[in-house]
C-alpha cells in the first residue's frame, strides 16, 4: 500500500492547520510570544549612509560592488520613483552577521529589478576572517533572501548563485519582524516561516519572477532545502522560475529543491534539477514536531502540497533523491524529463525505494520523458500521451539530453545568462 496520506500540517498561523494539538499549542505560543523575532537583516548597515542618502549613477542604476550593502542599494531603488534597477557586481557577497535573512524584499520592494553582472555569489553563512565580513565569527542566516508579502511578478531577480544556506532556527531575542505586515492575523509567522527555504523564502502575497538563478549547496532544517514557497491561500499569482539550475541542496524533510506549501502556485521554467537529497530527517521531525509525510517512498525534489499547483515546463529532474511528488490539482507537467532520480543516502528514509512521479491528478501530464525507475508510482499517468519506461536522454556533461526524440524536451543551458 501506497504511504500518501496527508500528515504535515500547514502553517498553524492560519486556519485548516491539520497539525495535532500539541503542535498546534507550541507553534501558537511561538507565534504570541516571538511576533517580530531576529533581527530585520543580517547587512549591518550601521556606519553606511542612509538608503536616502543613496543616488543612482549617471546611467540609472544603482551599482553595487563587494564590500558594500546590497539591502541598501536595494532599499534605496525602493525610495526612488524613477530608478528601479540595482546592478550587483562579480564577487561573494556574505551576510556581516547572523540574523533572520541576508537580502530582505518586502511590500516596499515591489518593482525593483536586482541583477548581477558577472559571476555574483551570495552566500548564506560564513567562517573565517574576510574583510568583508569582518569578523572570525560563525556567521549564518535562516534565509539568504526573503521575498514577502506584496512582492508581485514586476519583481525581478536575475543572474545570482546563492549557496551555502544552512538550517536555520526560529529566534530566542525580540526585535523587528522581516515581514513588515507580520502583525496581520493572515501571516503571523509560525514554524515553516523560520524553518524552511534556506536560500530563497517566498511568504504570503508574493510572486517575483526569479531568472537565470543557480540555487546549489544549500540546507535547510526543516523543509525547503533551496526553497520554499508559502503563499496560503491568500494570492492567485505565481511565482514564476525561468533558466534556473537547483543543485545538491538538501533538507530532512519535502521539497529538497523546492517546496510548494499548501495554497501556493508556481510556473517552472526551463530549469534543471539535478542531486538534490530529502527526508533524511524525518523520524527525528516526526518525534519533535508530530510530523510525517509520505513515509514509505519519500518526496521528490519538488514537493506540491495540496491545494497547490505548479507549471512545470522543459524541466530536467535527474539525479535527486525522488522526481516529483505532487498532491495538489490542476498542475500541468509537460516537454520535461524525469531520469534516475534514485539518489541514495545513509538515511535509509525511502523503504520502499526511490520514483520518478508521485502525482494524485496526472492529468496535466503530457509529452514528458520519464524513466530509469518507477515512473509512475501511483499509476495515474496517461502512457499514450507520455513516454513512460523511457531509455536514456544520453546527457551530455552540461546534462542537454543528446536523444533524437529530445530536440524540445527538457532544459537547455544559456550559456551567456545562467552562472556556471
Amino acid at each position: 500500500m501506497i504511504s500518501g496520506d496527508f500528515h504535515m500540517p500547514q502553517d498553524p498561523s492560519y486556519s485548516g492547520s491539520l497539525a495535532i494539538f500539541f503542535f498546534w499549542t507550541w507553534s501558537l505560543l511561538m507565534i504570541t510570544t516571538l511576533p517580530g523575532c531576529g533581527a530585520p537583516t543580517a547587512d549591518d548597515t550601521s556606519t553606511l549612509k542612509k538608503s536616502s542618502e543613496i543616488q543612482p549613477a549617471k546611467d540609472g542604476i544603482f551599482h553595487v560592488y563587494p564590500g558594500k550593502s546590497l539591502q541598501q542599494a536595494a532599499d534605496a531603488a525602493a525610495l526612488n520613483k524613477g530608478s528601479k534597477t540595482v546592478r550587483v557586481h562579480a564577487g561573494n557577497y556574505f551576510p556581516r552577521k547572523s540574523g533572520q535573512v541576508f537580502l530582505s524584499l518586502t511590500a516596499k520592494h515591489d518593482g525593483v529589478t536586482l541583477e548581477a553582472e558577472g559571476d555574483v555569489t551570495l552566500h548564506g553563512s560564513h567562517s573565517g576572517e574576510d574583510a568583508q565580513a569582518g569578523t572570525i565569527d560563525d556567521i549564518k542566516v535562516n534565509h539568504v533572501v526573503y521575498f514577502g508579502d506584496g512582492i508581485s511578478s514586476k519583481t525581478v531577480f536575475r543572474g545570482f548563485r546563492i549557496t551555502g544556506g544552512q538550517p536555520g532556527n526560529i529566534p530566542n531575542t525580540p526585535g523587528l519582524s522581516i515581514e513588515p505586515r507580520s502583525t496581520q492575523p493572515a501571516l503571523g509567522p509560525g514554524l515553516f516561516f523560520y524553518l524552511d527555504g534556506s536560500a530563497i523564502k517566498i511568504f504570503g502575497r508574493s510572486s517575483p519572477h526569479i531568472v537565470n538563478a543557480v540555487i546549489e549547496d544549500n540546507e535547510s532544517a526543516l523543509c525547503g532545502g533551496g526553497v520554499s514557497v508559502e503563499q496560503r491561500g491568500l494570492h492567485d499569482q505565481p511565482v514564476r522560475f525561468t533558466t534556473c539550475i537547483f543543485r545538491d541542496n538538501r533538507c530532512p524533510a519535502t521539497g529538497s529543491a523546492i517546496d510548494l506549501l499548501e495554497g501556493s502556485k508556481a510556473v517552472i521554467e526551463n530549469c534543471l534539477f539535478v542531486n538534490n537529497i530529502g527526508n533524511y530527517g524525518m523520524d527525528k521531525i516526526q518525534r519533535k514536531y508530530g510530523l510525517s509525510y509520505n513515509s514509505q517512498h519519500g518526496t521528490g525534489a519538488l514537493t506540491v502540497f495540496p491545494n497547490s499547483k505548479v507549471e512545470v515546463l522543459r524541466c530536467t529532474f535527474t539525479g535527486n533523491w525522488n522526481g516529483v511528488d505532487d498532491h495538489g490539482r490542476g498542475s500541468i507537467y509537460r516537454q520535461s524529463i524525469f531520469w534516475m532520480n534514485d539518489a541514495v543516502d545513509s538515511s535509509n528514509a525511502r523503504p520502499d525505494g526511490p520514483f520518478e512521479f508521485d502525482i494524485l491528478d496526472a492529468s496535466g501530464v503530457s509529452n514528458c520523458w520519464i524513466g530509469g525507475g518507477l515512473s509512475d508510482l501511483r499509476g495515474t499517468i496517461d502512457a499514450s500521451r507520455n513516454r513512460l519506461d523511457a531509455p536514456p536522454p544520453q546527457f551530455d556533461d552540461n546534462i542537454h539530453p543528446q536523444h533524437k526524440g529530445l530536440v524540445n524536451l527538457g532544459f537547455r543551458r544559456e550559456a551567456e545568462t545562467v552562472p556556471p
